[in-house]
């Protein structure tokens, strides 16, 4: 049809290819066949090994979730710990604690715990009632629980505003710290409930849905108020699987029923504390060391394994005489640590102070060291305090230094560079970058501070806050001083993110007793390990299963110590728990965390806090930072700034992650002093080596602007400044960058090129970066002394 115009396409040129080409991507019938089997082998095989890995997978968690609840639930597992918590201050938690163990038995073994062995459930059962108001017993027991029973009241409904009722400050308080800690099992049970069943359905349902956003999704809602309810509370409980967090798994712990004291040597000063209790978690060795709750870490003298007080069976026809022994406590073994295997005690390391030397100084050098230590002494010169006023807006040791900085007369040609200094840095009694401000020192004497001083400096610390968040890093030059002595330990950065530093460079003294690890993620995978395989040891090994009834022999504690901890065990539990490897060091660890919503006050970097790390308790004064994940240095930020999270680095003991942290404060209220809930967070890692840089701006004005040329001034305050801070770049908040040229006239200001048009209104900017280092605490942990 098309004629000529037909679509003619170019043929295969296949006749010019040879036959064995040709007939490559063929494949003979026999190969086929053999490839299909091989095929068909290949994939059965493969469902098989499939099958089977499935198959034992499935049979590991069987055998995990079976080990599981004859750990929680068996006869040799400990007994298990119920917490009643009052959501508000109105709820009897007294009654129904009379109700709960009189429902499992006629019994009851002490005061504060009130642990019962039910035949009946055949389970056992220690009772503790959360004292309404006191947050640190509080968070003692929940770090414990293996159950949180909330109780409410349905008689709030009765008030006009119910919704405040349901729940007060106090108890959304604590719940928000729960969940922080790691929320165990949890239930809420309602008391006080109508008679009639028809306002009692309804009066559950109206509490159930008011307080269901507040609690997890499988938290059920129990009515307790008969006999009958709370049975059918025990029975399900007895059932249920009992969840912890997985930090309370990683450690084995003790929580003390009694605590006494066995004072062996009074002129020491020194005793030996006697801890009894429920084994937990995990098993114990005796060359193990253990961190008392508050107190610190200490050694055994020995552990025994006593009888136990509450048996889930007891036997048949007992007499008297074997039920005081039961009470009394039968040793059953005694445990005494090896001196070979023990861990040492070590916490700081002692740095030699001659490491560094490569030669040993002549006498000629001496006596010439000497002399430049009372020349440099000579030199050295106060600055008034008037004049460092913006000290406290720092919020750490920077310009807080000035107070006692030697002032050396000769001009270094390198700004910013350690060479300012004498070379000898350890004769010069330089104070690192850990000193105390003139507001942490004032702080520091509060107790010699009257009402209206106190109340003064809260003020002056909130109107530093407002101002660090309105003006963040802006330092005012001040006429008296000179910049470049002031800020002498400071440097420029061309990138923040890319400019190198040296993070061995110039460390302060505190570094020197502290501990790194080359590759904390190997050492953290070595240490757990090992601590698996200490669970699978027997007691010739020197190890006890959880489950077992100890007495723990703590020695060296000293005795002021060991009576606040006598007085602390009548009001909540002492815990002590076993250490893993490395973890009495010391090194800097650093913590995600946020500020409570709860607390409005603001929070100074270096300011002491007590950290709750787990069940560990040490005092710490923090130092806060941005966290970059870009970069390899961090900004140091001088307040913690509530809505967002920072990076809080302390000296402390080695703890490895995950674990939660509770930060408290103490407050002056009246005359007495409370810890109130200011932040929360977690461990994040540690790393002497993070780079925390403090961030400070000078700025300045244009006086005349002529197109990319400006005169600033009020940056500096003399020439000599200008020259020293001259190969450091300038911004403006408009976006200009630029460079200073030369120094004009003799009060400071300043010509400047910058790569674009300068609006007169402009702010002409320097930016400057200082390292900056967490303080080291006076006292490790609470009940310590200074």
């Amino acid at each position: 049809m098309g004629g000529a115009r037909v679509q003619v396409n170019k043929p295969h040129k296949t006749r010019f290819a040879s036959k064995s080409t040709r007939n490559v991507h063929k494949v003979s019938l026999k190969d086929k066949h053999e490839n299909a089997k091989m095929e068909r082998s290949v994939g059965k095989g493969a469902r098989a090994a499939r099958i089977q890995r499935c198959k034992m997978i499935r049979d590991q968690k069987r055998a995990a979730v079976l080990n599981e609840k004859r750990a929680t639930s068996g006869s040799s597992s400990p007994p298990r710990v119920i917490v009643l918590f009052g959501l508000s201050a109105d709820v009897d938690l007294n009654s129904l604690e009379k109700d709960l163990l009189a429902l499992l038995s006629a019994e009851k073994s002490g005061d504060f715990f009130s642990t019962v062995a039910s035949s009946e459930y055949k389970l056992r059962i220690t009772v503790l009632k959360a004292p309404h108001g006191d947050l640190l017993s509080c968070m003692e027991m929940a770090k414990v629980a293996d159950l949180i029973a909330f109780v409410a009241s349905a008689t709030s409904f009765s008030v006009e505003d119910a919704s405040e009722d349901y729940i007060d400050s106090f108890g959304t308080q604590c719940l928000s710290v729960f969940k922080a800690i790691g929320l165990p099992t949890s239930v809420v049970l309602i008391r006080d409930l109508p008679e009639d069943p028809k306002g009692r359905h309804t009066a559950k349902k109206a509490c159930t849905s008011y307080l269901a956003p507040d609690f997890p999704e499988n938290c059920k809602f129990y009515a307790a108020d008969s006999k009958d309810e709370l049975h059918k509370f025990m029975w399900l409980f007895k059932e249920q699987r009992i969840t912890a967090p997985h930090w309370r798994n990683q450690r084995a712990y003790v929580v003390a029923e009694k605590v006494d004291l066995v004072n062996d040597d009074p002129s020491s000063g020194k005793c030996t504390v006697l801890l009894t209790g429920y084994l937990r978690a995990r098993s114990l060795s005796m060359n193990q060391l253990v961190h008392v709750s508050g107190a610190g870490d200490f050694e055994f003298s020995k552990i025994e394994l006593l009888k136990d007080p509450f048996p889930l069976n007891p036997r048949k026809g007992q007499d008297l005489m074997d039920a005081d022994d039961m009470c009394t406590g039968q040793v059953i073994d005694s445990l005494v640590p090896d001196c070979s295997k023990q861990e040492p005690l070590l916490i700081e390391n002692i740095p030699d102070p001659l490491a560094g030397e490569q030669t040993w100084p002549t006498e000629a050098e001496m006596a010439e060291a000497e002399e430049n230590q009372k020349r440099k002494k000579m030199k050295k010169k106060k600055l008034p305090h008037d004049s460092d006023e913006d000290n406290a807006e720092d919020g750490d040791d920077a310009e807080g230094e000035d107070d006692s900085m030697v002032l050396d007369e000769e001009n270094d040609p390198h700004p910013g560079q350690d060479s300012y200094f004498d070379e000898d840095q350890g004769s010069l009694n330089l104070r690192d970058s850990d000193t105390e401000t003139v507001a942490d020192s004032v702080m520091a004497d509060g107790e010699s501070m009257t009402r209206e001083q106190i109340e003064d400096e809260i003020k002056k610390i909130k109107a530093l806050h407002a101002e660090d968040e309105e003006f963040p890093d802006e330092v005012d030059t001040h006429l008296d001083i000179a910049a470049r002595k002031r800020f002498s330990k400071y440097r420029g950065l061309k990138s923040f993110r890319t400019s190198s530093w040296d993070p061995k460079e110039s460390l302060p003294p505190e570094y020197s007793k502290i501990f790194e690890f080359d590759n904390f993620a190997r050492t953290q995978k070595h240490v757990l390990a090992k601590a698996l395989e200490l669970d699978q040891s027997s007691r010739k090994d020197g190890c006890l299963p959880p489950g077992s009834y100890v007495a723990l022999h703590i020695k060296e504690v000293p005795v002021n110590i060991a009576s606040k901890l006598s007085l602390r065990a009548k009001v909540m539990p002492v815990i002590s728990c076993g250490l893993l490897q490395h973890e009495s060091k010391m090194s800097v660890l650093h913590f995600s965390i946020k500020k409570h919503d709860s607390y409005e006050d603001p929070i100074k970097s270096k300011e002491e806090l007590i950290f709750h790390v787990g069940f560990r308790e040490f005092v710490a004064r923090p130092l806060f930072s941005s966290d970059n994940l870009n970069s390899d240095k961090h900004k140091m930020e001088r307040f913690l700034h509530a809505g967002r999270f920072s990076v809080a680095s302390i000296f402390a003991p080695i703890s490895f992650p995950p674990l939660p942290l509770i930060g408290l404060k103490s407050k002056e209220e009246e005359g007495t002093s409370s810890l109130v809930l200011a932040a929360v967070g977690s461990l994040k890692s540690i790393d002497p080596g993070r780079i925390i840089l403090k961030k400070i701006i000078l700025t300045g004005y244009p006086q005349r602007v002529s197109k990319l040329k400006a005169i600033v001034r009020y940056m500096f305050h003399n020439p000599e400044d200008v020259r020293w801070f001259k190969p450091l770049e300038v911004w403006t908040k408009g976006g200009r960058r630029g460079r200073v040229k030369e120094p004009v006239g003799t009060h400071g200001a300043m010509k400047c090129v910058f790569n674009g048009i300068l609006q007169q209104s402009d702010t002409v900017c320097m930016t400057l970066y200082k390292r900056s280092y967490p303080k080291w605490p006076e006292r490790k942990f609470p009940l310590s002394e200074c």
